[in-house]
């Protein structure tokens, strides 16, 4: 039971360090491509028609393949960034690609509902296209941003899951090795709970910081 106990808590561990490495990563990308969409669209401050529609094809594309297979699609790229194509470091690669674009369109229709008074105010107090951008945009963004975090944060926790299928670490990996494979049920209903808890916290999480810096 001990040794049950000490994998199911360095699986948590590989799950947390997955989920939140990778979401950082994703955010830092994910959030100026968003913006980059926003702002290349028709009417907006940098319009580039030709470029809003490669950066959007290249989202679409980035949201239509489903995890497993991205994770299988990208072993190479992977085995190259990190040396290996199993574990929990190399799973950090395609949860980061797979999340990217999540995040861009979150930040994109977050931005977009800014009102247009605001930037229009901004301009006419003769702001810079980056003023607007730091100074107006993100900022009035923030709450609807946080709730978007929050969502991609609760979806990587599930693709960890998934990516302990096919040679990832985390809790999927525990409960479809020691427990499925095992016949463990127990092992697999302690997976299943312990993702509900993190699910749950980071909701929970997720709605009081945007409570906080909410603008209502």
């Amino acid at each position: 039971m001990n040794n049950e106990i000490i994998l199911i808590a360095k699986a948590t561990w590989d799950t947390l360090v997955m989920t939140f490495i990778s979401g950082g990563f994703s955010f830092l990308l994910g959030v100026p491509l968003g913006v980059l969409l926003f702002l290349t669209s028709p009417g907006q401050l940098l319009k580039q028609r030709f470029l809003h529609k490669i950066l959007s094809f290249i989202v679409n594309i980035g949201r239509s393949v489903p995890f497993i297979i991205l994770m299988v699609a990208i072993i190479p790229f992977t085995r190259f960034l990190t040396g290996s194509s199993i574990g929990t470091m190399a799973s950090l690669v395609p949860l980061t690609i797979s999340a990217i674009p999540f995040v861009a369109r979150i930040t994109e229709g977050a931005i977009a509902e800014v009102p247009t008074g605001l930037i229009e105010t901004g301009y006419a107090m003769g702001a810079t296209p980056v003023q607007i951008i730091t100074k107006i945009l993100l900022p009035e963004a923030l709450p609807a941003l946080i709730h978007g975090g929050t969502l991609t944060l609760i979806t990587l926790v599930g693709y960890t899951s998934m990516a302990g299928a096919i040679g990832g670490g985390g809790l999927g990996a525990v409960a479809i090795n020691y427990g499925y494979q095992r016949f463990n049920g127990q092992i697999i209903l302690m997976t299943v709970a312990i993702l509900i808890i993190i699910v749950q916290f980071l909701q929970l999480a997720g709605e009081n910081l945007k409570a906080r810096y909410s603008h209502r």
